[in-house]
C-alpha cells in the first residue's frame, strides 16, 4: 500500500514536472506609445515571429500605451525583473548613468536616415549597447521612430519665435539645453501626460516625430507644426540580462533571429508611418504645417550647434567626433 502510494506520488510529481515543462516562457514587453506607431508595430511583429518560430514555447505579452508601467517606472521594473523587455527612448539611459546615449539627443547631429544607420548599425552603436550591461541590461537592437517636428500654438519659423514658450521635453540634459538655446523654458513631463498638459496650457508646445504627435492627438491641441527635423527619436530594445542569459540556448538564438527581423521591419516602416501621420495631420485641418526654408533651417542649426559643445564633457568628445566623422557633419561650416 505504501509502495502504491509512493508510486502514485512519484507519478504525480512527474506529471507536474512535465506540465511545468510545457508551460511557455512568458516575455512581458512593455512600451509607452500606441500600437499603431513604428515601435508599437515592431513589438507586435516581434511577438508574432517569436511565438511562431518557438512553436509556442515562448509567449510574448505586449503592453502598449503605458498600460503596465509609466515611462518613469519601466527601467526600474526591468532591472528588478518585473518585466523582461522594453523599448525605451534613448534619452532614458542618461539618467541611468549611461550618458553616452544622450548623443542621440544632440540637435542636427544626423541629417537623414542613412547617416543615422551608419551609426546605429555599425561599431559605434554596438559599443553603446555594451555600456548597459553593467546596469543589468542587455541591448538587443536600435529601433527608429523618426526625426522630430516642433509644435506650438504660434508659428515657429525662427529661433526667436521660441522665446518664453514652455516646451515639453523628455528628461534629458541635452534636450533641456536645446530648448534653452532657442530661448524656450523646458518642462519635463511623462509622455502619457503631454496631451492634457497641451490642452490645459500647462505647456505651450512640444517636439515629437509625426507618428507620436498624431496617434496621441496632440495636433488637436496645437495650432502649428514646424517640419524642423531637428532631432532624432529612437529606441533601444532591451532585456533583463539575467533573464535573457538564463534562457535555453536554442530559444535565445531563435529570439535573436526574430528580433533581427523585427528590427528590419520596424525601421523600414518608420519613415512611411511618419509621412502618413503627417498627411493625416494635414488633412485634419487642426494644425497648420510649416516648412522651413534653407536659410531658416540654417539659422536653427546655428542656434543649436552650441549644444554639442556644451555636452562634450558628459557625452564624450571622442564619441561626438567619431559620429561627425561617420556622418560628415562639420559644425564649423554653419
Amino acid at each position: 500500500m505504501k509502495l502504491k502510494s509512493l508510486m502514485i506520488g512519484v507519478a504525480a510529481l512527474a506529471f507536474s514536472a512535465a506540465a511545468m515543462a510545457q508551460q511557455p516562457i512568458v516575455i512581458k514587453f512593455s512600451h509607452v506609445v500606441a500600437t499603431d506607431t513604428p515601435k508599437g508595430k515592431g513589438a507586435e511583429y516581434f511577438k508574432k515571429l517569436a511565438e511562431e518560430r518557438t512553436k509556442g514555447r515562448v509567449k510574448v505579452e505586449v503592453y502598449a500605451n503605458s498600460t503596465l508601467y509609466k515611462d518613469k517606472e519601466e527601467l526600474e521594473a526591468l532591472q528588478l525583473g518585473a518585466v523582461q523587455m522594453l523599448a525605451p527612448s534613448l534619452a532614458k539611459f542618461g539618467p541611468l548613468g549611461a550618458r553616452e546615449f544622450e548623443v542621440f539627443d544632440l540637435p542636427y547631429i544626423f541629417d537623414n536616415y542613412a547617416d543615422l544607420h551608419r551609426v546605429t548599425e555599425g561599431p559605434i552603436g554596438q559599443s553603446l549597447l555594451k555600456k548597459l550591461e553593467s546596469k543589468g541590461i542587455l541591448g538587443l537592437a536600435f529601433w527608429d521612430n523618426g526625426f522630430k517636428v516642433m509644435s506650438a500654438n504660434k508659428p515657429l519659423k525662427k529661433p526667436e519665435d521660441f522665446k518664453g514658450l514652455k516646451m515639453r521635453i523628455q528628461s534629458s540634459k541635452v534636450l533641456d539645453s536645446q530648448m534653452r538655446a532657442l530661448g524656450a523654458i523646458p518642462q519635463v513631463l511623462a509622455f502619457s501626460e503631454v496631451y492634457q498638459a497641451l490642452q490645459t496650457g500647462v505647456v505651450d508646445g512640444t517636439e515629437n516625430p509625426p507618428s507620436n504627435l498624431y496617434t496621441q492627438k496632440m495636433h488637436e491641441v496645437q495650432k502649428y507644426v514646424t517640419l524642423s527635423d531637428h532631432g532624432y527619436l529612437g529606441y533601444a530594445v532591451i532585456v533583463n540580462k539575467k533573464f535573457w542569459e538564463g534562457l535555453p540556448a536554442d530559444i535565445r538564438t531563435t529570439l535573436e533571429g526574430a528580433m533581427k527581423d523585427a528590427t528590419k521591419y520596424a525601421n523600414d516602416i518608420a519613415k512611411k508611418e511618419n509621412d502618413d501621420a503627417l498627411e493625416a495631420v494635414r488633412k485634419s485641418g487642426k494644425s497648420q504645417i510649416l516648412t522651413l526654408t534653407e536659410d531658416e533651417k540654417k539659422a536653427w542649426k546655428k542656434a543649436l550647434v552650441k549644444v554639442h559643445q556644451e555636452h562634450e564633457g558628459k557625452i564624450g568628445k571622442e564619441l561626438i567626433q567619431s559620429i561627425y566623422k561617420e556622418t560628415g557633419f562639420d559644425p564649423s561650416k554653419l
